[in-house]
């Protein structure tokens, strides 16, 4: 997969030169490239934010440069175009999931006040993390492209390392335990050092249904539980 950054800050970006997405642009799964919007503006003085017309508070940014660098990165219709910006649509796992299919994406982090308006018609999908500002859409662009990237095939070890993360079937994940068995009294669950793996997993997926139900009641809501589900869920309740 090719990823494309079109950023005021290209630096921020050197984070993904480490650990496992550092690995995988060594294995050549993912290019990743850090553009900045300053290089494609006609500003002499290199500008790329200007007063809104109608008045108001801060800068927006122009649309000469954003739209010059869309076009400079944009070969072909194969590339999918993604502003992260407050009034976008809420990325979650499955969106992450959908994004990982695609041969190139390119990001487009705002900055200021906003873009102008006239750039979305250049605009595939616009992204949001949630219900909150942050200082630049570099914030939200970190962790959008590894959500995405992780997925693809080869990245992580094995792929139960990220079928059985939270959010992959719905449900939050299952606490984890490594050694020491002990540790200041408090002891790991019997049935994990059992080594029967069905008992196993019939725990883990106990407790992930338990641990959605309290956390985050808006997603256990959403799940369609199994005849297994029920019959653990009941289990638990008879103890």
């Amino acid at each position: 997969m090719k990823i494309k950054i079109l950023t005021l800050f290209p630096e921020m970006f050197a984070i993904f030169n480490h650990s496992i997405i550092g690995k995988a642009k060594e294995k050549g799964i993912v290019d990743i490239k850090a553009i900045n919007i300053r290089d494609f503006t006609l500003n002499k003085h290199k500008k790329v934010d200007d007063y809104p017309y109608g008045g108001g508070a801060g800068m927006v940014m122009t649309p000469q440069p954003l739209v010059d660098a869309i076009r400079h990165c944009k070969k072909d219709d194969h590339s999918k175009v993604i502003f992260l910006g407050p009034k976008g649509k809420k990325f979650n796992q499955k969106l992450a999931q959908n994004l990982s299919k695609e041969k190139e994406l390119i990001f487009i982090c705002g900055h200021y006040e906003g873009i102008d308006e006239r750039v979305y018609k250049y605009i595939d999908m616009e992204v949001s993390l949630g219900d909150f500002i942050l200082t630049g859409g570099e914030m939200a662009a970190i962790p959008v492209i590894d959500s995405v990237l992780r997925l693809l095939p080869g990245v992580l070890g094995k792929e139960e390392s990220y079928m059985d993360e939270s959010f992959s079937d719905g449900l939050l994940e299952y606490p984890q335990y490594t050694r020491p068995e002990v540790f200041e009294g408090d002891k790991v669950p019997e049935v994990l050092l059992s080594g029967h793996h069905e008992n196993i997993r019939k725990w883990r997926r106990l407790q992930s249904l338990l641990i959605t139900k309290e956390r985050r009641n808006d997603l256990y809501k959403k799940v369609k539980l199994t005849k297994e589900d029920m019959k653990i869920l009941n289990k638990n309740i008879e103890r």
